[in-house]
């Protein structure tokens, strides 16, 4: 069926729209040095947990963090990181909150009741994720770490086409069906030629045991980044635990351990992107002064 002329202008305008929208992102997310993800397509294996301790933990060494919470469904990152402060919404722009020396934005900071059930279908959830990182105001981040929405479909496929992540963290726990559940988010992950930087086991402990994280990372072939133990710590609500628990902050000094000497090995880490961007910088400035001499 051939499209009518005034049909066929319209879809050029949107297709410019759109082109337009993801220009004005990329410029955005450009003062976003490096991008990561806590991620496992099962849910309940800790994830908003993990994403907030290590957003907190990074925060900690002196870096710029912003921490989106992406899982729109069942937003709880505000929540675990606690602290009390809330984003500012002025002429269409959000400034994030900043609780713990973390920039922190979450569907929940919307919601008039926190037990709200948000029931929206995939297009709904992709225009909301859409919005939330066109209209906020990041500023310069070190890193902006994503507390990812479990499974394989449109809510993290949105994230992972949209926000041209560094890497994921792969998170599972010693249950099998979490290291199942945890294989099929590496193997997204993978498909979508986007970096698995390494695996994280949570929960481990008398209860549940040990070892499942270390096996899924020497099956995948992927980088082992350590455990967090089922502790009653996190009984304490106060603060994000690793700002009150000797005990997790030395597990998150580990997993950090092998998380920067992978972005390391990938020059993703801030200052690597950083001398990159100038780099760049750089050479468009020559080219525009060498375009600017041809011409005369």
């Amino acid at each position: 069926m051939n499209m009518s002329e005034e049909q066929r202008q319209a879809r050029l305008a949107q297709i410019k729209q759109q082109w337009e929208q993801k220009r004005a992102m990329s410029r955005k997310l450009r003062k976003i040095k490096t991008k990561i993800g806590v991620y496992s397509a099962k849910g309940g294996v800790g994830k908003t947990t993990v994403a907030v301790n290590l957003a907190v933990y990074l925060a900690q060494q002196g870096f710029s963090v912003g921490l989106l919470d992406a899982d729109i469904d069942t937003p709880n990152a505000a929540k675990v990181i606690g602290g009390g402060d809330v984003p500012n919404v002025s002429n269409g722009r959000i400034q994030p909150a900043e609780n713990w020396d973390v920039k922190v934005v979450s569907m929940s900071h919307f919601q008039e009741k926190e037990d709200e059930a948000i029931i929206w279908r995939g297009p709904m959830i992709h225009n909301a994720l859409n919005q939330f990182l066109q209209m906020t105001d990041w500023g310069d981040l070190d890193f902006l770490v994503v507390d990812m929405p479990p499974g394989t479909s449109d809510a993290p496929l949105t994230v992972m086409q949209t926000l041209q992540m560094d890497g994921f963290v792969a998170l599972t726990t010693p249950q099998a069906l979490a290291g199942l559940d945890a294989r099929r988010s590496i193997n997204m992950v993978k498909k979508l030629n986007v970096e698995v930087l390494g695996v994280v086991e949570n929960y481990t402990g008398e209860i549940f045991g040990s070892g499942a994280g270390q096996t899924l990372a020497d099956d995948m072939g992927l980088n082992y980044f350590g455990s967090i133990a089922l502790r009653a710590d996190y009984q304490n609500d106060e603060k994000p635990t690793v700002l009150i628990s000797d005990a997790v902050h030395a597990e998150y000094d580990v997993i950090w351990a092998g998380l920067k000497a992978r972005l390391t090995e990938l020059e993703a880490m801030p200052d690597q992107v950083a001398a990159a961007m100038a780099n760049e910088d750089t050479s468009e400035e020559t080219n525009e002064d060498a375009d600017k001499g041809d011409a005369k």
